[in-house]
């Protein structure tokens, strides 16, 4: 249980809005003016608040305004990664989720760990010094990656799209790409997620707070969900939750999914099965971006089968709405256009009960290509600055 006397008690409190001064922290927890001032004392000495000064507003009597003591959010950086099949977006990012500097390119994921995890410590050493920020500054990595992560074992589990990478231990080959590359800490913290979580995190966190029950499909490659539900990511018990792209279609078992199975979704509503059917059409398309470029185009074969494939993940949304009940559902990734849109609106209220969908607002993503990464980096920052792990960091120094 968290010490609410604790240093990282205040800083949650002054996180999150609840408290701005220290005469709000005295009166929300109780504590003596000296002990506020000595674990403000604290967070000041870390460099992780500062002081700012009141509004005038605030003092109609003359008297000077409160000081107001908020988050600095210029402390330290964050460096994340969001990884998909054939193409990586790396960035650095303050702990506000500003971006500072950032670099996209091709990067495969069938390379295997050992190689991508290197190429992404030459990254990170090429925009820290773009950005003019030392690695000393850098508090922790975040990943974004296209499979099923275990978050308590930080490890990637049975990914069917990440040949080699299951059970790797990605952690400390990314700590020592760090060190190697950009001279840092070798036991700086990395965190990895699942790329549908974070997207639907950042999208939830950002876009709408106020939706308690948060649904993001993203369909690209692959096919995946994302929960958010009261502010938290929904995981499940290992991390395989919102992995819909494998529900079985019983009318689609001549079709053989990556994962080995036949009639998964994926097999044929991705933006991988989408680029086969384009190619064996004449229409030589090589993945879920490509498919994306011929639907910027508006080729007409593209556009049909955009439609039909959002025909088929709408049909199992109906399900996946009715047993969530989400306020929002987000379609996201390369076929998130207005033909899939189309085709999953429609079999989604065709099928689900009209109480289900009476609230429901769906839409497309607002952060676009950099939701992977600022999900990373939010999820990296919630994790250092909580309460109990801030507490543990002041006392380690």
């Amino acid at each position: 249980m968290t010490n609410q006397a604790s240093a990282g008690h205040l800083l949650g409190l002054i996180r999150g809005g609840q408290a701005t001064t220290r005469g709000e922290l005295q009166r929300i927890t109780g504590l003596s003016r000296s002990t506020v001032g000595h674990r403000l004392d604290q967070l000041f000495g870390a460099g992780w608040i500062r002081e700012t000064a009141g509004d005038p507003v605030e003092a109609p009597t003359g008297g000077r305004p409160a000081v107001r003591i908020e988050f600095d959010a210029s402390h330290a950086v964050v460096l994340c990664a969001d990884l998909e099949t054939r193409h990586a977006r790396a960035a650095v990012l303050d702990l506000a989720g500003g971006l500072l500097a950032e670099h996209s390119g091709s990067l495969l994921i069938n390379q295997g760990p050992d190689e991508v995890l290197d190429r992404l410590g030459h990254w990170f050493a090429a925009l820290l010094e773009k950005a003019g920020v030392p690695a000393s500054a850098v508090c922790g990595i975040g990943l974004s990656v296209p499979g099923p992560v275990d978050s308590a074992a930080g490890l990637i589990v049975q990914p069917p799209i990440m040949p080699g990478w299951d059970r790797y231990p990605i952690r400390e080959r990314m700590r020592r790409a760090f060190a190697e590359h950009c001279h840092g800490d070798a036991g700086i913290p990395v965190l990895m997620e699942n790329d549908a979580n974070l997207m639907a995190y950042a999208e939830q966190r950002y876009g709408y707070p106020d939706c308690s029950a948060f649904l993001l499909i993203k369909v690209s490659t692959g096919i995946g969900a994302g929960v958010v539900a009261g502010g938290e990511m929904y995981r499940g018990i290992d991390g395989a939750a919102g992995d819909i792209g494998h529900i079985r279609l019983s009318d689609q078992a001549h079709a053989l999914c990556r994962c080995g199975s036949y009639g998964c979704l994926a097999a044929v509503a991705s933006g991988r099965a989408l680029a086969e059917q384009l190619t064996a059409a004449g229409i030589p398309t090589a993945s879920g971006s490509g498919v994306r470029d011929q639907l910027s185009i508006g080729q007409p074969d593209a556009v049909r089968l955009a439609r039909e494939a959002g025909r088929l993940v709408g049909g199992v949304l109906a399900t996946v709405v009715t047993l969530l009940n989400p306020g929002v559902l987000m379609i996201a990734g390369d076929l998130a256009g207005p033909p899939f849109l189309t085709g999953v609106r429609e079999l989604l209220y065709q099928r689900a009960m009209p109480r289900t969908t009476a609230d429901l607002r769906v839409v497309t993503s607002q952060l676009g290509d950099r939701a992977g990464l600022t999900g990373a980096a939010a999820m990296v920052v919630e994790s250092l600055y909580a309460p109990a792990e801030a507490d543990r960091r002041l006392a380690a120094g």
